[in-house]
């Protein structure tokens, strides 16, 4: 069905989770981190946001189980988990504010067991989306994973 036929049909394209598709997906995934990084992430220096995209690929992508959100085959968010850890969330900025953050992080604790998530304080909007989703501040760390100079709030379900 076509946008037209869908328009007069009264039904607009809808958003599906499902399974990343591997590496042949890996390059829209990056898209869309770059999208959602520039729009949230104004705290980040230039070279740090370089050296953490040159990095998605080859070593952050393969250490957590990808869940993305597409409509109409085009994806426009995605998460990672590993154990019990949401390790990442990124939605596109011309997609942000419509709920495919929401519904990831919902799916990511309802059918993967997630409990955890680490949040750059900087990132104040991401704080609060968390904490209006049941997660309250558990700790925090001087610095990112990578040693970098983002403090981290350490998150948990209060559930």
């Amino acid at each position: 069905m076509d946008e037209s036929t869908r328009a007069k049909a009264g039904s607009a394209p809808r958003p599906r989770l499902r399974d990343c598709l591997g590496p042949a997906e890996y390059g829209r995934l990056v898209e869309v981190w770059r999208s959602a990084v520039m729009a949230t992430h104004h705290f980040l220096a230039e070279a740090d946001r370089a050296d953490i995209e040159s990095r998605l690929i080859d070593r952050y992508f393969p250490q957590v189980t990808l869940t993305v959100m597409d409509i109409d085959g085009e994806v426009i968010a995605f998460s990672g988990t590993a154990g019990d850890s949401l390790e990442m969330l990124f939605v596109a900025a011309d997609a942000r504010g419509r709920g495919a953050g929401s519904e990831l992080v919902a799916h990511a604790v309802r059918e993967q067991g997630v409990r955890r998530v680490d949040v750059n304080e900087q990132n104040e909007q991401a704080v609060r989306f968390y904490t209006r989703r049941g997660f309250v501040v558990v700790g925090r760390s001087d610095q990112d994973e990578a040693g970098r100079p983002y403090p981290l709030l350490h998150m948990a379900s209060a559930e």
